[in-house]
């Protein structure tokens, strides 16, 4: 038999997928006590939750899953398989967290991030103040891969902006937001962009590709809509960037040069070279031009007063490994011009495995499959099982309140129903970040919903309905499913 090949002792009499005794709602007892302790956690500790407390309550969901398949004659041995081969399917998902965090680290170093911001900065004019926002934002975004920083730095900014020559601070923050959540959406920098492929079993640059066929008409949309406001809103005043653009100036050495970098990734991306292999080549592509043009800043970061070899190597290697700030004189640029390195991709990779725990269990015990037959049951068509994806993911966004469990957990639970229907893995993660990760920002009570709205200074009601991308991003997706466009199918389709 197929499936019993290879197997361990322990393993060759398990009959997980079809084990009669697990029924609907002892399957769904581990989800919803997994979702209740996150809402409270999350209540509990706010933004802070993501430090750790959702990590364990994650694990927490997992004891309450092998408790279910004890009661099921599920062993021990048989779930913990099933955790080692979830964390396994991780590896090169982590190992491209880890180099996403040495990338931003050595661009940020090397005045590749701020030169996109003080380029960015300066194509903002009265009567097209709307869109480029969104345009700003987005650059920014792609660059730090953070919806959260870009908000918090160029984002308040631009609200100031807004607000003197006269525009509603609730179209600017929806244009801010809309940029901000393309670019954190699209960045190979973000860890929301990492995690949906990561928990939908696809390749990181395949899904950023496979995610352009939605993502691309919305924010056309999107700018279109914020091109025709501007003009037909007065606005009085003149934008002033001109402090901005001067600190940025003194910090760094900027000019089109640093351009080069990004422009070589992106064209070995275009030619599918292997993620890790252009990730290692833009690391160090960006710790070569931050020696040639910022080699002060290097020096600093080695703990020298001039280049030396050795400063040059530990500037390097500090920011590529660790949390690395460049100071200026705005203490908001201070904020932007930050990177965690390989460090700061921790948190995530600890929150994968964590779910990657808990989906393991879930496997071992039988219980997503059971789900995933009830729901391929319930969702006859393609379209009904990208419907019930996006539900599920505004759900947890509402109940749940973070973005990162309505990813993880509509994730591990719709991935083998979308591989029944021979619907390769780019469908699902593509689904996550059109319905879970933008729209979490629309929730006032959701982490993203409560941080955005206390940087800016806007309520979320206020904002709503501009941040146009957020809202339009899962009907977009649903469209592409019910007109059958661009569903990937998988080469070998997978027997129900």
């Amino acid at each position: 038999m197929p499936n019993k090949e290879k197997k361990p002792k322990y393993r060759q009499s398990e009959n997980i997928v079809a084990n009669k005794e697990l029924n609907i709602w002892e399957a769904m007892i581990p989800v919803f006590a997994l979702v209740a302790m996150l809402a409270y956690n999350v209540y509990v500790f706010g933004d802070d939750a993501l430090s750790g407390s959702n990590q364990f309550i994650l694990l927490m969901g997992g004891a309450v899953a092998a408790v279910v398949g004890f009661f099921n004659k599920v062993s021990y041995k048989q779930m913990i398989a099933e955790v080692a081969e979830n964390v396994r399917s991780t590896t090169g998902a982590l190992l491209i967290l880890l180099m996403v965090g040495a990338l931003s680290g050595t661009w940020l170093v090397s005045g590749i991030i701020p030169a996109m911001i003080y380029y960015g900065l300066q194509i903002l004019n009265p009567t097209i103040f709307l869109a480029a926002c969104v345009i700003i934002c987005a650059i920014i975004s792609i660059a730090t891969g953070s919806s959260w920083t870009t908000a918090a730095t160029v984002g308040i900014a631009l609200i100031g902006i807004g607000e003197a020559l006269g525009i509603s601070l609730g179209m600017t923050a929806g244009a801010v937001l809309s940029g901000a959540y393309f670019g954190d959406k699209m960045s190979p920098l973000s860890d929301t962009t990492n995690l949906a492929p990561a928990m939908a079993g696809g390749d990181l640059f395949s899904h950023i590709r496979y995610m352009t066929y939605t993502t691309i008409p919305t924010i056309s949309i999107t700018l279109l809509v914020f091109i025709i406001l501007g003009f037909t809103i007065d606005t009085s005043g003149v934008a002033d960037t001109g402090a901005i653009l001067k600190n940025i100036d003194a910090a760094f050495t900027i000019n089109g040069w640093l351009f080069i970098v990004p422009i070589v990734v992106i064209l070995l991306i275009i030619k599918k070279t292997p993620p890790l292999s252009a990730l290692l080549i833009g690391t160090l592509l960006g710790g070569l031009f931050a020696l040639i043009f910022q080699p002060e800043i290097i020096a600093g970061l080695g703990g020298g007063t001039s280049l030396t070899f050795e400063s040059g190597y530990k500037g390097i290697l500090n920011a590529i490994t660790v949390d690395t700030t460049i100071a200026t004189n705005d203490p908001a640029l201070n904020d932007l011009f930050s990177s965690g390195g390989m460090a700061g991709m921790l948190g995530t990779i600890w929150l994968i495995v964590c779910a990657m725990v808990f989906g393991g269990i879930m496997d071992g015990i039988g219980a997503l499959e059971r789900i995933t037959q009830s729901l391929l049951g319930m969702a006859k068509t393609t379209f009904g099982l990208f419907a019930s994806t996006v539900g599920s993911c505004l759900a947890l966004n509402v109940t749940a309140s973070d973005q990162y469990l309505a990813l993880v957990v509509p994730g591990k639970m719709f991935s083998k129903a979308y591989k029944e229907r021979g619907l390769a893995p780019e469908n699902l993660s593509r689904t996550l970040e059109d319905s879970g990760t933008v729209t979490s920002v629309l929730v006032p009570w959701n982490t993203c919903g409560a941080y955005h709205s206390g940087v800016l200074g806007v309520a979320v009601g206020d904002y709503f309905f501009y941040a146009i991308f957020n809202w339009l991003s899962p009907f977009m997706t649903l469209t592409f499913a019910a007109l059958r466009i661009k569903i990937k199918q998988l080469a070998t389709p997978s027997a129900a």
